[in-house]
């Protein structure tokens, strides 16, 4: 058993919960829930799976109230989960070399988040800072709060203990940490999730005010108006975040471009989309901004043009959206190749595609 303690927050997840907690006995970690005033069964349930269980009141912060929970555990080491995220796997013997050789460092799980769209059952893996050693992490932000380096002073010598109120204020070093998790937080009504993005949108522009330009909060608030489908305004937050002095290499930032160009598709701007062309050598190093080109490229007829990156998407393995780098890429092609009177080439793209629905119909109309 390695010593790990599992950190949650709730409020009101008795839909979630069980399995949440269900899912972490086989691994004998130790599990922490912190709850914000739940009036549900979320106590009832909780409390068949663990006794450490605390209240912290809620004070619109996720990053305090997560920041309780890790001060209650037991082991240094954290793993930080929400209530609708079900952890699939853990390779312990990795993790523990891991743990060993890199104390210091912050660990990256893989989150595949659930998701539904035209009918279909979509996922999006994402890599997020959710596991590390609390001597030197906390979190920081009101919302999507961030693992972040303690008020600490980082040591030249490995091993030895932090010293506390002298700042430190580098990127954290990270690693990919052998924990796959699955976030069904996305399946919500279109209600529901429409007014989980007004209460985030109001948090992370409180946030705004007190820390000032971000680009990260700029992402998120984007992100947010985007599930909203407020496009103008959406492309407005990303504007201002990829203006600012930002490294192309993490995760949002590639993710708020490809946002940004997603965002002119949806409001019909395809020649200004074209204008993503000349940061291509930089952000060309996953499929997902490979098929978003294609898409562009679609959208303004150049047809050639998008099949050859779609092709493309198929032969890279670095990816966010499930599909992007195989059926999805082949099913575009289908499209372009059908929408030009190319039917027997349309149809082999299509069966490309395998138990894909969208391909599906198209192959059952042609």
């Amino acid at each position: 058993m390695l010593p790990i303690s599992v950190c949650i927050i709730a409020k009101n997840e008795e839909k979630h919960i069980a399995e949440c907690l269900k899912r972490l006995k086989p691994y004998h970690c130790e599990i922490v829930l912190v709850d914000t005033g739940s009036t549900d069964r979320t106590l009832e349930i909780a409390a068949k799976y663990t006794d450490k269980i605390y209240h912290f009141d809620w004070i619109d912060d996720f990053g305090a109230a997560k920041n309780y929970a890790v001060r209650q555990a037991s082991h240094d080491w954290i793993l930080s989960l929400d209530c609708d995220e079900y952890l699939e796997s853990i390779d312990e013997k990795s993790l523990a070399k891991l743990m060993e050789q890199y104390p210091e460092r912050a660990g990256r799980i893989l989150l595949r988040n659930r998701f539904r769209q035209n009918g279909q059952t979509n996922y999006e893996n994402v890599r997020l800072c959710r596991f590390f050693n609390r001597k030197y992490y906390h979190f920081t932000g009101k919302i999507h709060e961030q693992v972040t380096w303690r008020t600490v002073c980082k040591e030249t010598n490995p091993g030895t203990s932090p010293t506390e109120n002298l700042s430190f204020t580098e990127p954290i070093v990270v690693y990919t940490a052998p924990i796959t998790v699955l976030h069904v937080g996305y399946n919500l009504s279109e209600e529901e999730l429409r007014a989980k993005s007004r209460r985030n949108i109001i948090l992370l522009e409180q946030e705004l005010t007190a820390a000032g330009p971000d680009a990260y909060l700029y992402y998120q608030l984007g992100k947010s108006c985007m599930k909203l489908e407020d496009y103008e305004k959406a492309y407005e937050w990303f504007n201002l975040g990829l203006s600012m002095d930002i490294e192309p290499s993490q995760d949002y930032v590639q993710n708020m471009v490809e946002s940004y160009g997603y965002c002119l598709l949806d409001m019909k701007r395809f020649q200004e989309a074209l204008q993503l062309e000349n940061v291509y050598e930089v952000f060309a190093v996953r499929a997902d901004f490979v098929f978003l080109m294609g898409l562009i490229y679609m959208n303004n007829g150049l047809f050639q043009e998008a099949i050859k990156e779609f092709l493309k998407c198929t032969s890279m393995e670095q990816f966010s959206v499930e599909g992007i780098n195989s059926y999805r890429a082949y099913y575009n092609i289908g499209v372009i190749y059908e929408c030009t009177g190319q039917k027997a080439e349309a149809r082999k793209y299509y069966e490309k595609c395998g138990d894909f629905e969208m391909a599906r119909v198209r192959l059952r109309k042609i």
